[in-house]
């Protein structure tokens, strides 16, 4: 996993279904655009035939194995970044995505115990420069999710949820190679919000850190 080498900046927003990722990417972008800075968002997984497949599956419309399910996930990403994100970054847009690399190690490890196999598949993949990672907890998350949908996907339940949720710490706090050096959560590049706040208190958070390191 290799540092940005290209002049865009490369954010991503991580944390369980209704933890306000979504959300809190398009503040971001709506802020950089006021500023006038050139912007893009996107999320993964993608809208791409592979990324439908993903979808699918997630929605329970068909099954494979945990390990097929990553593989997927590592090929709709290879294929974001090589179509979508990277061209963007050698032109200097930042680009703003919805789970990434982090969401890939939090929900693969709840089925998937061999973390240097899942760290592995995802090795050549560049890192964000900053990763938000809004910490919200499961509960919270699922009474939000039932305000907003009529039915539950393979990952919105309560008890996977407690398990990724303890997942994405864990990863957040990794050393090298997933991580880079710095502060945050005890490293650099992935900083941990309190997602329970209000929108706007968390969103100040966001603006803050960005400013400071961007």
């Amino acid at each position: 996993m290799n540092k940005n080498p290209y002049p865009g900046q490369f954010i991503v927003f991580e944390g369980l279904d209704g933890s306000g990722t979504t959300t809190q990417s398009e503040l971001l972008l709506k802020y950089l655009k006021r500023k006038n800075k050139k912007a893009y968002l996107t999320s993964e997984p993608t809208s791409s035939l592979i990324g439908g497949l993903i979808k699918s599956q997630i929605a329970g419309e068909w099954k494979s194995s945990p390990e097929c399910l990553q593989l997927l996930f590592t090929a709709d990403r290879a294929h974001h970044l090589e179509k979508e994100i990277i061209p963007l970054l050698k032109k200097g847009i930042t680009v703003i995505c919805t789970r990434y690399l982090l969401s890939a190690l939090a929900y693969g490890n709840l089925d998937i115990k061999d973390e240097k196999w899942l760290m592995g598949i995802n090795k050549k993949f560049i890192l964000p420069d900053i990763t938000f990672l809004l910490k919200v907890s499961p509960k919270t998350c699922i009474q939000r999710i039932k305000k907003e949908r009529f039915h539950k996907e393979l990952f919105e339940k309560e008890e996977k949820l407690r398990g990724v949720y303890k997942n994405y710490l864990k990863f957040a706090k990794k050393p090298a190679p997933y991580r880079t050096k710095g502060s945050g959560a005890g490293l650099k590049n992935i900083y941990i919000i309190d997602g329970e706040k209000p929108i706007k208190k968390v969103f100040d958070e966001i603006q803050k850190i960005y400013e400071k390191y961007c």
